[in-house]
């Protein structure tokens, strides 16, 4: 009898009781809470995920896995590209000249950079430019700007840019800035119009003459590595004192370090909504305990042991809680499957980085969720069980 004491309980105390419907309503209540704050915490982490995981994606791409730059003044030298492109061919390598400018169209300004580089080279280190120059071949003073900067002007290919530079050379007893008029002939599109806006490129030749440069010297080299957290330390070992490299994340630490408080602050808020709802686990144990207080009573002076009742109700409550956590899981798990099949939600493209909903739950983030609902469910359940089986049996009986 003592073996099959505790399910046969369990079975028989989550029966809807007509003389005692709320009991019932409120386990359901806690049930549904619990499956709707688990169902919106998948969801919710997964869309922090994925939009983080895009501007990761979006950053390494206009700011470059790392970059090799001089260290105080002065420029890097081909010596160098050279030694690195042997050291290292599993890596690609773009040298480039950079300046500031101001491109103007009418009456229309635009501060921003201008990026002298080697097309072929860049191709390999930039995805977005090798989709935009794919048909195109690049000329001395043809320009490619971005989405953003042409749409904003209205070029067309062909069209006629004036670019000011920040490099000046003296004229009488004055220094004027040089100015100079490039041809349009294509245009990037990166989805962060910040960089569509501010970033030209042109040939490496063009810029080298415009800033006065050596065809030998750069501003910097641009790496691309898959792995390059790892492959910064092998680089940073070959260089010379001179120069220094830097990885994309370097610049990007305060705003990466932003989206992850707020995503440690997303999950603890919503986290309530399954502590909310396991208060329901509580009131609706506590109120079956006060109604059952004869029953368990005579289970006791019959032979039953306080822990077997104990046990009953701590089962009860995790038999609620974990159902909701199942149900939240599916219903979590369905919400992805169909955000990701339809395109229910359309975004700015020129706000974010992607058109449609970007989706990406971690194996990480889904055990922390189940985990952390599991342990509020124990939790909630421990104080009525451990009040059922406190029941004093004399009193319930002489009262009964």
């Amino acid at each position: 009898m003592k073996t099959s004491i505790v399910p046969y309980l369990v079975k028989r105390f989550l029966r809807f009781d007509n003389e005692q419907p709320f009991i019932f309503l409120s386990a359901l209540l806690a049930f549904m809470g619990i499956s709707l704050g688990v169902m919106v915490l998948l969801i919710a982490m997964a869309l922090m995920n994925g939009f983080d995981n895009e501007f990761r994606k979006k950053l390494t791409i206009m700011n470059y896995p790392m970059t090799i730059l001089p260290k105080f003044y002065g420029a890097v030298n081909e010596d160098l590209l050279l030694t690195l492109e042997s050291q290292f061919p599993n890596l690609s390598f773009s040298p480039y000249v950079q300046s500031a400018i101001m491109a103007r169209s009418g009456s229309k300004l635009e501060g921003g950079y201008i990026f002298g580089v080697d097309f072929q080279s860049e191709a390999k280190v930039n995805s977005v430019l090798s989709e935009a120059i794919a048909k195109n071949e690049f000329d001395r003073f043809d320009v490619l700007i971005g989405k953003t900067l042409r749409d904003e002007f209205l070029l067309q290919d062909g069209d006629k840019l004036m670019y000011i530079f920040t490099h000046v050379e003296p004229g009488g007893m004055s220094v004027t800035p040089k100015i100079k008029r490039f041809s349009v002939k294509g245009v990037f599109d990166s989805g962060l119009s910040a960089y569509d806006k501010a970033y030209n490129y042109t040939t490496l030749s063009s810029l080298q003459s415009m800033l006065n440069l050596p065809s030998n010297q750069y501003s910097g080299i641009h790496i691309y590595s898959t792995n390059s957290q790892e492959d910064i330390l092998k680089i940073k070992a070959l260089l010379p004192k001179s120069v220094i490299i830097k990885g994309w994340w370097e610049d990007n630490v305060n705003f990466f370090a932003a989206l992850e408080l707020e995503k440690v602050s997303l999950f603890i808020v919503l986290m309530l909504i399954i502590l909310i709802a396991a208060i329901n686990i509580i009131s609706s144990l506590l109120m079956t305990v006060m109604n059952r207080r004869s029953e368990i009573a005579l289970l006791l002076s019959l032979g039953a042991t306080p822990a077997e009742i104990k046990k009953v109700f701590l089962y009860l409550g995790m038999v609620i809680g974990t159902g909701g956590i199942l149900a939240g899981i599916v219903l979590g798990m369905s919400g992805l499957w169909v955000l990701s099949t339809f395109d229910i939600v359309n975004l700015p493209k020129d706000v974010y980085p992607t058109s449609t909903l970007p989706l990406d739950l971690s194996v990480k983030d889904f055990i922390s969720i189940v985990v952390g609902a599991f342990v509020i469910v124990i939790i909630s359940s421990f104080y009525p069980a451990k009040k059922a089986s406190e029941v004093d049996i004399l009193t319930v009986l002489r009262n009964e």
